[in-house]
């Protein structure tokens, strides 16, 4: 069916644990001039975990029971590779649910990962997009570094490169999103924004290779500002104003939603007390400060 190796006709025996990461939202997201739903990954070190048990009996227990995607995709890839067995499996994680911090995301491709790896089959991040694209809308966290990827068709439009260590110091404005229901909205951008949109995803191709913090915090503020227009974040100003007094580079936003937050390179003289500072301002800002770091890992 793809790149991995077909397990066969068999029933093997078992157990397979794997993770993957979330991300603070996106960099970057819109539609591009030819209509294209697309977004920037902005991945932190924050995981799910999925452990995936082969049993000879053919039911799938998923734990806990609502994931019902995971329970899907397990169902999906022991039939692709033609695997007689069924089995559970046991998902946890520290990412929090509901608030476009690409928690089903993980949940999904950590389990692709937990199930290949239980019944001997190697995975390629695109034999994971194919599963995936049956299921949901889809982050692209089947890949290590940042990457422009479109989620609504779960395709790799482009590898940018890894990150250098980043502070998001920000605020939960509360509720949660069902990012299907979000992804099913019309994008009421004009020509002209859609256009500016390509020209941020060349600004952030450029960018993220060269390290150019300056320009990937102004294209991640633009984009949280463009974004109002679907999901508004009634902090944004303020936040924007605690972004210049900190000296953050920008502002990055979970599009599809509930969380804002200030980057903070740890490169910034004083990182210490800027930080500091953010902590004390957002707290001001909302009932929930959120701190999470990027994920500087080099690609494999």
């Amino acid at each position: 069916m793809s790149t991995a190796a077909r397990a066969g006709t068999r029933a093997p025996t078992g157990t397979g644990v794997s993770s993957a990461f979330g991300t603070f939202g996106e960099l970057l997201q819109g539609v591009l001039p030819d209509g294209v739903d697309f977004l920037v990954t902005l991945p932190i070190a924050r995981w799910a975990t999925a452990s995936f048990e082969t049993r000879a009996a053919p039911a799938v227990e998923v734990r806990p029971a609502h994931k019902t995607k995971a329970h899907q995709l397990v169902t999906a890839m022991l039939e692709a590779y033609d695997v007689r067995v069924g089995g559970r499996l046991t998902l946890s994680g520290t990412i929090p649910e509901g608030k476009g911090l690409a928690s089903s995301s993980a949940d999904l491709v950590a389990t692709a990962r937990a199930v290949a790896n239980a019944i001997g089959v190697r995975l390629t991040g695109g034999d994971i997009e194919r599963f995936l694209r049956d299921i949901e809308p889809t982050d692209g966290v089947m890949y290590p570094e940042v990457v422009a990827f479109e989620h609504r068709v779960v395709r790799l439009r482009a590898r940018l490169g890894p990150l250098p260590p980043l502070t998001i110091v920000g605020v939960d404005e509360g509720g949660t999103v069902d990012t299907i229901a979000f992804n099913r909205i019309p994008k009421p951008f004009t020509a002209d924004v859609r256009a500016e949109y390509a020209r941020l995803l060349g600004d952030l191709e450029a960018a993220v290779p060269m390290n150019d913090l300056v320009a990937l915090g102004r294209v991640a503020t633009r984009s949280a500002y463009l974004n109002q227009a679907l999901r508004p974040k009634r902090t944004l100003t303020a936040m924007a104003a605690v972004c210049a007094e900190v000296g953050g580079i920008g502002l990055a936003v979970a599009h599809s939603g509930t969380a804002i937050g200030i980057l903070l390179p740890h490169q910034a003289p004083g990182y210490e007390r800027r930080l500091d500072l953010a902590v004390r301002r957002c707290a001001a800002l909302g009932d929930q400060v959120l701190l999470y770091h990027s994920l500087s890992v080099n690609p494999t």
